[in-house]
């Protein structure tokens, strides 16, 4: 077992996982390289040790070295069955287990044995969603984990709250390893190089095998040049073309789910609230980590915009909501999060500094008939009274919130 680090608890995660420790289901962390998914293993194995001392543990991590021949069912049944016993109460941790082709028949094996608790994580959406749902439906339980919250952030760094430690934040991402670093530009950006790195030529290129990497590098980088704007696979294409860099509609789609499915990239679809019912063409791109996008193209105030809107998704997926691009009879609402039969709408707006820009950004949300909380949210807010209703919030108030 891999020496233990000092670790800073996440209490969100730690939470929702508490009432399924010991019950015999598999607990699956997904989520992109570097966002925390071992350390929360690691504060799940504190707590068994704490609270059932009789109970062995077992980790396996498929990363290291020496476990670098785990690859297949056959040799990670091996491996367990020789480092566990039948009879004894085992709580069962495999890190990465995308790494071995067949890990599901194996999963399903050993959770017929009571004894075994088991908890595995994965970097790859498509394959453990397809694997698990085909193998293990109703015996699994997906905990996504996403990079910090602002208010880990300033935790985990040991910051106060203000607006330079939000600057911060916006610029550098939410990678807790940074707590580890100086929050200074040259550093931040070599270490987050080598995580984008990683998840390109590790999680993608080389799992889907494709050869011309600057292809795929160039569709990374225009769509973190134009986070939050809509989207086709065409659109992109003629754009790619236009800059003599050839990608196909078809392989366009296909690299952009690779993205997806590896977590570097989250697509949001379009919805007609008016019809209820999705749009089949044009999405938009947010970024997993901020930091890693603007290392891709800069941090530069024109994109402060766009900043605004992926900070504000980043928010809304670690709180646990269902996100769509709202449409209102050909009007946009930025965001219609939906969580446990609830929904609250929201637009971003840099500022609102004149009276069109306030008709608009309130107007659009004020056609919508329903008593859903509605919020405003722009870089540096407004204190005072609502607009009808409608709350504005800074960004840095927004992403301090637990719920809405």
């Amino acid at each position: 077992m891999s020496k233990r680090r000092e670790i800073i608890e996440r209490n969100e995660y730690t939470s929702r996982i508490q009432p399924f420790i010991g019950k015999q289901i598999i607990k699956v962390f997904t989520g992109q390289r570097r966002v925390g998914k071992s350390c929360l293993l690691q504060q799940i194995m504190n707590k068994i040790s704490l609270t059932q001392p009789d109970t062995a543990l077992v980790y396996i991590n498929l990363e290291e070295y020496e476990l670098s021949k785990i690859r297949t069912d056959e040799h990670l049944h091996q491996y367990i069955t020789t480092h566990t016993s039948p009879d004894k109460k085992t709580a069962l941790f495999i890190d990465e287990i995308q790494n071995v082709n067949g890990f599901e028949k194996v999963l399903r094996s050993i959770l017929l044995n009571e004894s075994f608790d088991i908890y595995v994580t994965g970097s790859n959406a498509k394959m453990l969603s397809s694997e698990l749902a085909t193998y293990l439906s109703g015996r699994y339980i997906e905990i996504p984990v996403y990079g910090l919250s602002y208010p880990e952030f300033i935790e985990f760094n040991n910051i106060a709250d203000s607006d330079q430690s939000f600057e911060k934040y916006a610029r550098f991402g939410g990678l807790p390893f940074l707590r580890h670093l100086p929050l200074e530009e040259s550093i931040v950006t070599d270490y987050l190089k080598s995580v984008y790195s990683t998840i390109l030529f590790h999680d993608i290129t080389e799992r889907y095998q494709i050869r011309n990497t600057l292809l795929l590098e160039n569709l990374v980088k225009f769509l973190a040049d134009n986070v939050g704007s809509l989207f086709s696979a065409k659109n992109i294409s003629d754009y790619l073309k236009s800059q003599f860099s050839t990608l196909s509609v078809n392989q366009i789609q296909a690299y952009a789910g690779y993205l997806c499915n590896a977590f570097m990239l989250h697509n949001v679809k379009r919805y007609d609230l008016a019809g209820k019912r999705m749009f089949e063409v044009g999405e938009k791109y947010y970024f997993e980590d901020l930091g890693i996008r603007n290392v891709l193209v800069g941090y530069r105030s024109k994109d402060k915009g766009k900043i605004l809107e992926n900070l504000i998704f980043k928010h809304l997926k670690y709180l646990g909501y269902d996100i769509k691009v709202g449409n209102m009879n050909g009007q946009e609402i930025d965001f219609v999060a939906e969580k446990n039969n609830e929904r609250i709408y929201i637009q971003a707006a840099l500022a609102i500094n004149d009276e069109e820009t306030e008709n608009r950004e309130f107007g659009n949300l004020l056609k919508i008939k329903d008593n859903y909380p509605k919020y405003v949210v722009t870089w540096n807010g407004f204190e005072g009274n609502t607009y009808e209703g409608i709350e504005e919030l800074s960004v840095r108030q927004f992403c301090s919130r637990k719920d809405f």
